[in-house]
């Protein structure tokens, strides 16, 4: 099985990253689902989701969690049933969890593409960046903010954030593997840490209160 990294943030906060090279006969094996979610599996049109469901209750495994630990709230964010904060993303053959004993937490994990150019001013002001020269590092400049800000709306775990108007991204180096973030709204600003890390042209971005 592809556990690709383990990255121990402190003592009560560890993310676990899957890289998907398994059949999703080989990601099923010790493996029980909820028939509910046995369901949803069987709806996905397509394999690369079903790997990708599957490889998520995988790296649940490792923590000895199953299925069922795993709950939704009425607006999708998910909770471990033993009240650890956790958070999931997915994207092409990346899988990824956040979990954490004592920290609200998000994750998000991002493939770098030319993409993310063409809806960047729907996400942060473009003027910050427009001094980038690099075409590469521009890209990977923005994905790390996309990935930034979409970790803080899933903290936030609500429908009513605006990426543009309600998260806001610190300037960082890359070399900083670091920066800061808050959530603005409704009268209350909230502050995050924000660490990032780049592997095989994709992005992973995580986030703590």
């Amino acid at each position: 099985m592809s556990l690709y990294k383990t990255i121990e943030v402190n003592k009560n906060t560890t993310v676990f990253i899957w890289k998907i090279e398994e059949s999703l006969n080989e990601l099923s094996q010790g493996i029980t689902l909820t028939e509910s979610c046995q369901e949803r599996v069987n709806g996905m049109k397509s394999e690369l989701h079903q790997k990708g469901f599957m490889s998520i209750r995988q790296l649940l495994a490792i923590k000895n969690y199953e299925d069922k630990d795993l709950i939704y709230d009425e607006y999708g964010k998910p909770h471990l049933a033993d009240g650890k904060s956790i958070s999931i993303t997915h994207s092409f053959i990346f899988t990824a969890i956040i979990i954490s004993d004592d920290k609200t937490v998000g994750i998000d994990i991002e493939k770098q593409r030319d993409k993310i150019l063409k809806i960047a001013h729907k996400f942060t002001p473009i003027k910050e960046y427009k001094t980038i020269a690099n075409h590469d590092a521009l890209i990977g400049k923005l994905t790390i903010v996309w990935g930034a800000k979409e970790s803080l709306y899933k903290i936030y775990g609500k429908k009513k954030l605006r990426f543009l108007q309600h998260i806001y991204i610190e300037d960082f180096m890359f070399d900083d593997g670091k920066t800061t973030g808050e959530i603005r709204y409704d009268g209350r600003v909230d502050k995050y840490n924000v660490f990032f890390l780049e592997f095989e042209e994709f992005t992973c971005v995580y986030a703590m209160n």
